[in-house]
């Protein structure tokens, strides 16, 4: 699971950073009445100005360039969404905070089935598991094992090195760098859509063609041009995946209390 799910990420997010947006120089000012005689403001209120298209005279492409070299520029992002899973033929949701220092912290689980959290700090990685994700990755093994293992570490928090050998494909999720290095500029065709809103932030639809795919990107409008959604319609690999909180702290603190140290008991 942790292997394949690593992978998905990391190709859902190559493929939606050729397709964000441009930088937005933000001008736009409401129509005022500073130069308008007082009859005709008493007659007639203002009426406020659209908002500048920061996208004005730009063809996809172009879109698609700017948006690379914002989006490297990130330091730290939150990624929310679904992945297939290879491996179990299931879907994978995240949702993930990482910084450019290696800070992690969110939850995962695999067709809905319990939940992890995991954190991870400096050069530690710290795991918390409910019974139904241990028993739905425990499927196959010894009742006795799977009960154990439950027994043991069901809503404990744990910790291990985050390079040693059980712990490196978790602690990839972390690894910003990793991810947004991967982005490039592609000549994909990438047509511009309509307007829309992504939580409570405007955003540009974008919209690739790449072979039988069919991907729905979403750039903010506002702001540096960030990818806020990427929707993927790929016979393969289809998936959504949002990402929010650019460049905002990433809350990843050691818990408290008593942790299970995993390396300590041969992992």
């Amino acid at each position: 699971m942790r292997r394949t799910t690593l992978v998905a990420l990391c190709l859902a997010a190559t493929a939606t950073a050729a397709l964000t947006g441009c930088q937005s120089d933000q001008d736009d000012k409401g129509a005022g009445g500073s130069g308008a005689p007082a009859s005709a403001s008493a007659s007639k209120p203002a009426q406020p100005s659209a908002p500048a298209d920061p996208f004005a005279g730009l063809t996809g492409a172009q879109i698609a360039d700017r948006a690379v070299e914002a989006t490297k520029g990130a330091r730290s992002l939150r990624m929310a969404g679904d992945v297939p899973d290879d491996e179990s033929g299931g879907t994978i949701r995240i949702d993930l905070a990482m910084d450019r220092q290696g800070e992690c912290a969110g939850t995962m689980s695999l067709d809905g089935q319990g939940r992890a959290e995991l954190i991870k700090t400096g050069g530690t990685l710290y795991m918390k598991y409910d019974e139904k994700f241990l028993r739905a990755q425990s499927e196959g093994e010894p009742a006795a094992d799977t009960d154990a293992a439950v027994a043991m570490l069901a809503g404990k928090w744990t910790k291990m090195a985050a390079t040693g050998q059980d712990a490196k494909d978790l602690a990839g999720f972390c690894d910003l760098d990793s991810m947004l290095g991967e982005m490039e500029s592609s000549g994909q065709d990438v047509t511009r859509g309509k307007a829309a809103t992504v939580g409570d932030r405007p955003a540009l639809v974008l919209h690739e063609k790449d072979g039988a795919d069919r991907n729905t990107l979403y750039v903010a409008t506002e702001g540096k041009p960030y990818l806020l959604r990427f929707d993927s319609a790929s016979p393969t690999d289809p998936g959504t995946m949002t990402f929010s909180a650019y460049d905002e702290p990433v809350a990843a603190k050691a818990p408290s209390g008593q942790v299970l140290d995993l390396d300590a008991l041969g992992g």
